[in-house]
């Protein structure tokens, strides 16, 4: 890697008197008939398509163009996937040159392949030297789940309340997602227990922080009293991303390391959202100096391109072999040069570098806005994970799930394209931004968060 610098590169470059520019009120009519046309067969949007339903045509670094021509910067990153930006010549050439050689073959071996697990084995901590490729985070973590049994021959799951793991049944049932077409219970056997909030903490000290050992204690009893006393591992998100960018105590992590050693429960991190870059680490782990026993990876591995990866310690990398751990699409040619260029961006444009720099830039801004506007209770960054909570009232802090809507909708309408959260506005700027974009947007977001006040308050 080069030396340390947080210079955004240069191809990445945005001119803010082009962008954003908004020609036609978004929706736009082009947006709003190719929508209708589209929705008469594709169902199951999210939340944010339901809010603002516009079109996009294209896209490119930080920018993204819809098809009536409105210029956006982008605070989403294709809900945290594009963390390189949009069509990275580097990653854009690799698919390119690949899918012109060779497509898929199974899990038969590759260069690619064994250049990209080489690498993995290179830049990733601890022992984490066994993998697995698959095509989506929710099969990524449901194989991680499947390695946790193999490994310690147990089949109990504690997870966490607010943490997103997917949408497939095994996923579903570690997270907060609550469906129908799942049945009238979780899968037998998965436990969830409340995490720490440095916000909004259950256990708390006498300054009101969160009590980390607090927590412990009553994972400690829920496990005596709640479970069989099989638990195979504890599967959690390091910062929570669906639930609103909700970062832990500094103290939660080791503690909770310790907590699962010394009661051989194996610890599973679930990096989709969080690794690669978006908070400055390859893993978020590492801001608190553990290893998990099995991580699973996702999202900005492959900038868009569907890819993502079980990675699992040393001791327990047999255990892919009893799990029929092969997948139709896992580490296809195509996704392995996708996922081995995006981490060669990352080294030759020092991008984690960059990620903790526009954290820090965006932290000191939104400090800013939590002090001049009373509905703004809470303020977070980590790299390029950030958040901001919305109250009614900064001491009830009881949560403004209306103003959330508003800010959203408003900050898009000006040219932002972004995410929601209920009361919680949650941004993923790519990691190559430059400071004066990440900036813009922010005082996007000040001015549509001020006029949302004046409409409610």
């Amino acid at each position: 890697m080069n030396s340390k610098k947080t210079e955004a590169p240069k191809w990445a470059h945005l001119d803010l008197d082009q962008v954003p520019h908004i020609t036609t009120p978004p929706p736009g009519p082009k947006s709003q008939a190719l929508h209708k046309r589209c929705t008469k067969h594709f169902k199951g949007l999210s939340g944010q398509v339901k809010l603002f339903p516009v079109a996009f045509e294209s896209g490119k670094g930080c920018e993204m163009v819809d098809v009536d021509g409105n210029r956006y910067i982008d605070f989403s990153s294709g809900i945290y996937v594009t963390t390189l930006g949009h069509c990275h010549p580097k990653i854009t050439e690799a698919v390119q040159n690949m899918a012109g050689t060779l497509m898929n073959c199974h899990d038969f071996t590759t260069e690619i392949k064994t250049r990209l697990v080489e690498k993995l084995a290179d830049i990733l901590p601890g022992d984490l030297r066994g993998y697995q490729f698959y095509d989506s985070g929710t099969t990524a973590v449901e194989a991680g789940q499947r390695v946790l049994r193999a490994a310690t021959g147990k089949h109990e799951m504690l997870s966490c309340f607010y943490d997103f793991h997917g949408k497939s049944y095994g996923s579903v049932s570690l997270g907060q997602i609550r469906s129908s077409v799942y049945g009238v219970c979780r899968a037998p056997g998965m436990y969830m227990v409340p995490r720490p909030n440095t916000y909004r903490p259950l256990f708390k000290k006498p300054d009101g922080s969160a009590d980390t050992d607090k927590y412990l204690e009553f994972f400690d009893d829920f496990v005596d009293k709640a479970t069989v006393g099989n638990i195979a591992g504890f599967v959690l998100e390091p910062i929570q991303g669906w639930g609103g960018t909700v970062m832990p105590p500094d103290d939660f992590f080791p503690k909770l390391r310790k907590f699962c050693d010394e009661r051989n429960i194996l610890l599973m991190a679930d990096e989709v959202l969080t690794s690669f870059g978006r908070t400055g680490k390859w893993l978020c782990c590492e801001h608190w100096d553990i290893v998990p026993d099995i991580v699973s990876i996702g999202k900005g591995f492959g900038n868009g391109f569907p890819v993502t990866c079980v990675a699992v310690r040393e001791p327990f990398m047999e255990s892919f072999e009893s799990i029929s751990a092969s997948s139709s699409y896992g580490g296809n040619p195509m996704a392995c040069a996708a996922a081995l260029a995006c981490i060669e961006v990352v080294e030759e444009e020092n991008l984690l570098e960059r990620s903790i720099h526009l954290g820090n830039l965006a932290l000191e801004r939104m400090e800013k806005m939590k002090e001049d506007h009373a509905i703004v209770g809470d303020v977070r960054a980590k790299g390029c994970l950030m958040g901001i909570e919305l109250v009614k009232d900064k001491n009830t802090k009881e949560p403004f799930d209306e103003a959330g809507k508003m800010v959203y909708q408003k900050a898009f309408t000006n040219g932002l394209a972004w995410i929601p959260a209920g009361h919680i506005l949650r941004m993923s700027p790519p990691i190559v931004m430059e400071d004066e974009v990440l900036l813009k947007g922010l005082d996007m977001i000040d001015e549509a968060i001020g006029e949302t006040e004046k409409e409610l308050l």
